[in-house]
């Protein structure tokens, strides 16, 4: 019995000991006569009944161990306490009420999640012979963090997807702590607006520019300064930059002269990529031709058998894109290439040689 005092958490007085190959397994009990009521805090030493509780524990000697604890039911003797028959709680050191593992090889989990995260703490825990799952360490982690106690003040809104396409809820983030602090169950703005009035010290709400989240935030917190968050101001920044300069390529081009394309000077990709801008040139041609006097886009979708979306594209200016071949990773090297071929250099190994003494990265193929 002594040697294995030591395996087992202070607390608990081991009974036996069972092995076999990949396990072992601990019987204990805990050692305390008696246990507090969790209600009216009183002693009680009239034990109920008696029930198993499995704790996974630190590994030992290459084996995976396991305490099977014979808990007890007491009853609450004092008859003005609710609580007439309750479980007694193990100590801290052992384990938190509820929990299948030790505490201490709770901490294990806790630092192994802060330190490498899920799946790489899951694979390290499996060769520590540490029975835990990427999400648990996650969970751990999430868990034992610390809250700040200060109020909210600025906070970021906006849908959250329970299963994409189907179910929506709301997304609630606190931006100064960077950290989650409400899912709501849906996307309406009555629910919005009630989380919000229950909460006076926000002061500053970043959401998105649907018309739902606006009138939440309105009704929820008037007097807080409603802004665009960063990703939606950049995603529209980007989209407009992209719109102006693709309106314009097409007028760009011509003045450099780059919109005459020499079909002996490209490749086979490349000339099926201009066989397609052709063919869309075509198109967009046809479609604008009818739409010029005046006819409707649903008449022209019944003309030309293009999509709805299509016509409507081309009619309000879109789709005017020019050709142009993709870029190469041989493209800056070009000069060096052809300044090597004019001085009499035709053998390609020994040309891409002298090429991966200035930089290209390329292999002998390109």
């Amino acid at each position: 019995m002594s040697r294995g005092i030591t395996l087992a958490p202070c607390g608990l007085a081991i009974e036996a000991i069972d092995t076999d190959a990949d396990k072992l397994v601990i019987l204990a009990r805990a050692v305390a006569r008696t246990a507090a009521c969790p209600v009216c805090g009183k002693p009680s030493a009239s034990i109920h009944s008696k029930y198993r509780r499995v704790l996974s524990d630190l590994p030992s000697q290459g084996r995976a161990v396991q305490v099977r604890v014979d808990a007890r039911r007491f009853r609450c003797l004092p008859t003005d306490c609710p609580r007439k028959i309750f479980a007694e709680r193990l100590e801290a050191t052992i384990a938190r009420p509820f929990d299948r593992r030790t505490s201490r090889l709770e901490g294990i989990v806790h630092h192994l999640g802060l330190a490498l995260g899920g799946r790489p703490g899951q694979s390290f825990a499996r060769r520590l012979l540490l029975p835990v799952s990427n999400d648990t360490l996650l969970r751990v982690v999430r868990r034992r963090a610390t809250r700040p106690g200060e109020a909210l003040r600025v906070v970021g809104i906006d849908d959250w997807a329970w299963k994409r396409g189907h179910r929506y809820g709301t997304i609630i983030c606190d931006l100064e702590r960077r950290r989650i602090v409400d899912i709501l169950p849906d996307r309406e703005a009555a629910t919005v607006t009630a989380w919000l009035a229950d909460r006076p010290s926000i002061a500053v709400i970043a959401r998105d520019r649907g018309a739902g989240y606006r009138q939440a935030a309105s009704d929820g917190r008037p007097e807080a300064i409603q802004v665009a968050d960063r990703w939606h101001l950049m995603e529209n920044a980007s989209a407009a930059f992209l719109t102006a300069v693709r309106g314009s390529m097409r007028v760009v081009s011509k003045a450099v002269g780059a919109d005459v394309v020499d079909p002996a000077l490209l490749s086979s990709a490349e000339l099926r990529q201009h066989a397609g801008w052709l063919r869309r040139e075509k198109e967009n041609a046809a479609i604008l031709a009818l739409a010029k006097p005046g006819i409707s886009i649903k008449e022209i979708v019944r003309r030309t058998s293009h999509s709805r979306g299509l016509v409507r594209e081309v009619v309000r200016g879109g789709r005017d894109d020019i050709f142009r071949g993709r870029m190469s990773s041989l493209d800056p090297f070009l000069s060096v290439l052809e300044t090597k071929w004019a001085a009499g250099l035709r053998n390609g190994a020994a040309l891409w040689r002298e090429l991966k003494a200035v930089g290209f990265v390329g292999g002998l193929r390109v």
